[in-house]
């Protein structure tokens, strides 16, 4: 088995598409920004989609939860992993995102900060600081 893609149902579909692209700087996998679907490509890993919350629940009958049952608030989380925290935390800042608080480094392993996107998922920017078995740290890129 292999994990294709993570996808976020989301409601404000154009405003998670520009903030996805614009502020983490994601390339879409296709240059067609409409809805219901699109997926971003890392250039490492899997996949990460978003799909319009409305038309998918329109094609599943009622089966969704509505967004704001509260059910699902925080209980995902979007890490994404860079080689300079830092550095990237100042490109987010000019492309207009707003960190939450400051970075927080976990066991010397993990350097991390968090921000949210339009509909309030919580994405996590992390530096890997050393791996787990003391190997050196792969590029992020």
């Amino acid at each position: 088995m292999h994990l294709t893609q993570i996808r976020l149902l989301v409601s404000d579909f154009a405003g998670c598409v520009s903030f996805y692209r614009d502020v983490i700087g994601l390339t879409p996998q296709v240059d067609d920004p409409r809805p219901p679907y699109i997926a971003f490509k890392p250039e490492l890993g899997s996949a990460l989609a978003l799909h319009n919350r409305a038309d998918l629940a329109a094609t599943l009958g009622t089966v969704l939860r509505p967004a704001s049952d509260g059910l699902g608030a925080d209980a995902a989380m979007v890490s994404l992993r860079v080689d300079d925290l830092t550095s990237f935390l100042g490109e987010l800042g000019r492309r207009g995102a707003d960190v939450l608080g400051e970075p927080i480094e976990y066991d010397g392993r993990l350097r991390c900060a968090y921000l949210r996107d339009p509909e309030g998922n919580l994405i996590e920017i992390q530096q890997w600081l050393a791996t787990r078995s003391g190997e050196s740290v792969p590029s992020a890129s």
